[in-house]
């Protein structure tokens, strides 16, 4: 069976937390917003039991992970400190990113800066479309109220059956975070809001990376507009899948099912880059033979 371990470790000088489990493939899994690493150990278990190398940090100012200094407090910020996270793990390989919500925006700046080193992005249920539809009218989601995304956010956890499986799942992280660091969880809320990523979507899209976008449909906190604006710019159709915001959480071993074929295409490319005969090495040698006759 596989565990989920604990570690600590330092990036950037100051301290950090990260769960990780399993061997292979690397993949890289990206919280939301107000979480941490303890409320995705049964889907970094499920990841992981599919042949991964999962690693799944707390995200700077959450799950005891320090805060990023006020001058590179972004999005862009964000993503530099997952590529000096690996780098202190020594992981050299590209690795499949998963980001959930506000994960899924860092997980998206982090593939735009650092292309080289993802293999394969996964958005699921993610900040970055920066469309809203207030009546009839499509607006930038930078307009919607505080009040209207607290509106909706109770709405995430029910119905019962779900909110008996997501609620002490969510407590787990957010509890102590909303007392460690309440003012980290309004900065990243505000941060959030106004994500817009469809440029470096684009981007992306253009340079053949492959992404997949998952959404649930009962998901009030990131509406549908902005689902399908994302899909638009990445050049994808989209996963529709019945859940709400935090899905994933409730039913880790369905969420394990609907990655399957992005972990299947991931590992056979891996393989083949593997085995793969290292031909610069063999025009190397040609070349010096040639100067030599």
């Amino acid at each position: 069976m596989v565990t989920v371990v604990d570690r600590r470790t330092f990036v950037q000088g100051r301290t950090a937390s990260y769960g990780a489990a399993g061997e292979g493939l690397p993949v890289v899994l990206l919280h939301g917003w107000a979480l941490g690493q303890h409320s995705y150990r049964n889907v970094i278990e499920t990841i992981a039991a599919q042949g991964c190398r999962v690693i799944a940090p707390a995200l700077p100012g959450f799950g005891g992970s320090a805060d990023l200094p006020s001058e590179s407090f972004s999005l862009r910020g964000y993503a530099q400190w997952v590529a000096d996270l690996l780098d202190t793990l020594e992981l050299e390989e590209p690795a499949v990113v998963v980001g959930h919500s506000f994960g899924g925006g860092v997980a998206v700046r982090y593939a735009h800066d650092h292309r080289s080193r993802v293999r394969s992005l996964v958005l699921v249920n993610s900040i970055g479309g920066s469309s809203w539809k207030r009546g009839r009218t499509l607006r930038s989601i930078a307009e919607r109220p505080l009040w209207d995304w607290g509106l909706h956010f109770p709405g995430d956890v029910w119905p019962l059956r779900q909110a008996t499986r997501v609620l002490p799942v969510l407590a787990e992280d957010l509890l102590p975070n909303l007392v460690r660091n309440p003012r980290a969880i309004v900065k990243v809320a505000n941060l959030a809001r106004r994500a817009d990523l469809r440029v470096e979507l684009e981007t992306l899209r253009d340079s053949g990376l492959s992404i997949s976008i998952l959404w649930g449909t009962r998901d009030g906190i990131i509406p549908r507009e902005s689902f399908e604006a994302l899909c638009v710019a990445s050049g994808v159709e989209g996963t529709v899948v019945e859940g709400s915001h935090s899905w994933l959480l409730a039913d880790p071993a369905r969420f394990g099912e609907v990655i399957t074929n992005d972990v299947n295409v991931a590992k056979a490319a891996r393989e083949l880059e593997l085995n793969a005969p290292k031909r610069k090495g063999l025009r190397r040698v040609r070349s010096l033979a040639r100067r030599g006759a």
